[in-house]
């Protein structure tokens, strides 16, 4: 069975942020940290759970980007992926996840996997679409908010649970391939040994520049980003206990909230 699982790479949540009035962007610096999504990672890790289950199975990692995604596909190879390929993109800015999900979808298509299994959502964009977008363009049947997979490749189907609104539940029957978008908390993520780590390092991995997939023009762009409004202003109040609760009352009693 060969599966191809999509994992992005995010800037660190611990990174403070600035925005280039100039260009509209975000600005990174060269020592700006970023990792896998962690969205991504659960992905990954039921692609190493399927492969366990199923012999012979095989598992790609693919990621879009900058030349910096190659840390990213080195987590991969080091949690376990067997091949990483890196769709080389170099523009810093903005990619809606059409554009993504038609690189991914123009790489993947000859390739004829059986599965392929992304996150169900990015953390930085938080958009929920790339998964759906790539089995529209390939024309595959789609299982989004997956909590709990079997796959029967000798009948090429498989029985997914997924979520729904209201925190509903839902069984479908898909036909392989298929894509999956997969609900954090359907696994535990392994930690790589750093000894896997280190030996991800020497693994060559394929490099696929964007321009040379033939793709649809972008639908969106993106023209800026900005900062939101400050609705309002917070106030500490200081004190001891019993003058924080004077002050507090008599603030209450200003805003007409006592």
């Amino acid at each position: 069975m060969r599966i191809l699982v999509c994992v992005k790479q995010v800037i660190d949540s611990s990174e403070s942020l600035t925005l280039d009035e100039r260009t509209g962007e975000l600005s990174y610096h060269p020592y700006s940290a970023f990792r896998m999504n962690r969205f991504d990672e659960f992905a990954l890790e039921e692609a190493l759970l399927i492969r366990e289950r199923m012999a012979g199975s095989t598992i790609d990692a693919l990621s879009v980007g900058p030349e910096r995604v190659s840390s990213n596909l080195h987590r991969a190879l080091g949690m376990g992926a067997d091949h990483a390929i890196h769709i080389l993109h170099r523009a810093e800015g903005y990619i809606s996840p059409f554009s993504v999900a038609s690189l991914i979808a123009a790489c993947a298509g000859p390739r004829s996997y059986d599965l392929i299994i992304a996150g169900v959502m990015a953390e930085d964009t938080m958009a929920c679409q790339t998964g759906q977008l790539i089995a529209a363009l390939l024309d595959l049947p789609c299982a989004t908010s997956v909590i709990k997979e079997e796959v029967w490749p000798e009948r090429a189907e498989a029985l997914v649970e997924r979520e729904i609104e209201g925190g509903g539940r839902e069984t479908v029957r898909l036909e392989l391939p298929a894509v999956f978008s997969i609900q954090p908390g359907i696994n535990s993520p392994r930690y790589p040994s750093f000894s896997k780590v280190m030996r991800a390092q020497t693994y060559r991995q394929e490099v696929v520049k964007a321009e040379d997939l033939l793709v649809p023009v972008p639908r969106e762009i993106r023209r800026s980003i900005r900062t939101p409004d400050i609705a309002a202003q917070g106030s500490f109040v200081e004190g001891s206990p019993r003058e924080k609760a004077r002050k507090l009352v008599r603030i209450f009693h200003e805003k007409s909230i006592l």
